[in-house]
């Protein structure tokens, strides 16, 4: 007899954290966490017993849980995942807090203010965003149609309206402008050592090889005929990389740059206001 928590020690044993065990074994059970608790010296069925060993045994093997469970919590939403896009992260809601404070605070002058999320994998950044401002109207787009099909997906499961366009960066919204414009690219440095641990996940959507910031740099220069007077755009980066990302804003012409740190103190996100004019900033 292998009682839950039996099996849930033997997973930790494994090299499990607790959330992951418990979330992979209330998955198998189609309970949530709470009824483990309360059930803890239940006997479990043979059946969901191998179930959760062979989805731990992968989990230990580096696979993300949320691959395994086929869903991430982000931003309070529920979103579909797989391995054709990457595992939404807790540090990427600071971009999204911050774009809802520049929504309800800098650009509360604009109605109907236009959104766009480059690089939306699952959606993550654009349906979070459409969620606490309904009245944005949100476009989305990505290179890879595999994960325009998972975010197009959690749109409509979600019943959020988001515009998702196949688009290599800011090519399919060519002469439209926009009131904000956010993205979490692939940043790792080619060579970085912790690519071996995220093999799982989407190499394309990790790195743009090199030193990690060809995809940031494109996002900035393309970025001034697509931005409005006063539109802001924020760009998520590696944690070593907010003084190169507001050098590259900067020399574009971007004022009021600054760079928001994420839970662990780390600069995260980098961002600036194209100015009101329309016309770049003095560079200094």
């Amino acid at each position: 007899m292998t009682t839950v928590t039996q099996a849930l020690a033997a997973a930790r044993t494994a090299g499990l954290e607790r959330l992951d065990a418990q979330l992979l074994l209330a998955h198998v059970l189609r309970k949530d966490r709470s009824w483990l608790v309360a059930h803890d010296q239940d006997e479990l069925p043979t059946q969901a017993l191998t179930r959760f060993q062979a989805l731990w045994q992968r989990s230990a093997a580096g696979e993300p849980t949320a691959y395994l469970l086929g869903e991430r919590e982000f931003h309070g939403l529920t979103l579909q995942v797989s391995p054709a896009v990457l595992v939404p992260r807790p540090d990427t809601e600071t971009l999204v807090d911050w774009a809802l404070e520049l929504l309800a605070c800098e650009l509360a002058d604009r109605p109907t203010p236009q959104v766009v999320d480059l690089g939306t994998g699952s959606g993550a950044i654009a349906l979070a965003v459409k969620h606490r401002f309904p009245a944005a109207e949100m476009t989305a787009l990505d290179f890879s149609e595999a994960a325009l099909a998972v975010a197009r997906a959690n749109a409509e499961r979600l019943g959020l309206a988001v515009r998702l366009l196949h688009s290599d960066w800011w090519q399919a919204v060519a002469g439209k402008t926009f009131d904000l414009a956010l993205s979490n690219p692939p940043y790792i440095a080619g060579d970085d050592p912790h690519l071996d641990a995220l093999q799982h996940e989407p190499r394309s959507a990790l790195t743009p090889e090199g030193d990690g910031l060809a995809a940031i740099r494109t996002l900035v220069a393309d970025a001034p005929p697509h931005l409005r007077p006063g539109a802001w755009l924020l760009i998520e980066h590696g944690w070593d990389q907010a003084e190169a990302v507001q050098a590259l804003l900067q020399r574009a012409g971007f004022a009021q740059v600054r760079t928001r740190r994420d839970l662990a103190g780390h600069g995260r996100c980098t961002g600036g206001r194209w100015p009101a004019t329309g016309q770049p900033a003095a560079a200094s």
